[in-house]
């Protein structure tokens, strides 16, 4: 498996590999391939990775930025991330994850932040101190892991392109 930026031509895949793999979720409104179109589009979608085997796109994550209390301060939002029904489950989501939170570190990230539910993202080093806020949201599904600097506290925004379209980016 090879995990890579995305290319141009990843797009359409992307969109369906998306589409696909939140279908069947009960949290899923169907916004979420819209919602990377919708990032890219407009400039927000800071990190797009893919993950490939033999040519076909079986994984994907996209990190974008968030504000904290309407600062930016170097944060990033985690989401949508989709994975191949059948291939779920075998830690190609995980090591998405795992590369795209490198690529943010090394570009001097502070950290970053997503909704989720915290049995799924805690391998991945979230976590959630009930610091963070995200609408009436219980703030154990508000998670964050730190880069540098101090833990966030404060009302968390994702882009533009979540809070028109989806309730729980990154589900």
């Amino acid at each position: 498996m090879l995990i890579r930026a995305e290319l141009p031509s990843d797009e359409d895949a992307i969109h369906e590999l998306t589409a696909t793999a939140f279908a069947p979720m009960p949290y899923s409104n169907g916004s979420e391939a819209p919602i990377i179109r919708a990032l890219r589009s407009s400039g927000d979608l800071t990190l797009s990775l893919v993950a490939e085997e033999d040519g076909v796109v079986i994984g994907h994550v996209a990190f974008s930025r968030v504000t904290i209390d309407g600062v930016h301060g170097g944060w990033f939002g985690l989401g949508p991330i989709s994975v191949q029904p059948e291939r779920q489950r075998q830690g190609i989501g995980k090591a998405l994850i795992s590369e795209g939170l490198k690529r943010l570190k090394e570009r001097g990230a502070a950290g970053c932040a997503l909704i989720g539910n915290p049995e799924v993202y805690r391998g991945s080093g979230f976590e959630s101190d009930g610091l963070l806020a995200y609408g009436d949201l219980d703030r154990r599904y508000v998670q964050r892991i730190v880069f540098s600097g101090p833990s966030p506290r404060g009302v968390l925004k994702f882009a533009d392109a979540f809070e028109a379209g989806a309730d729980q980016p990154g589900s």
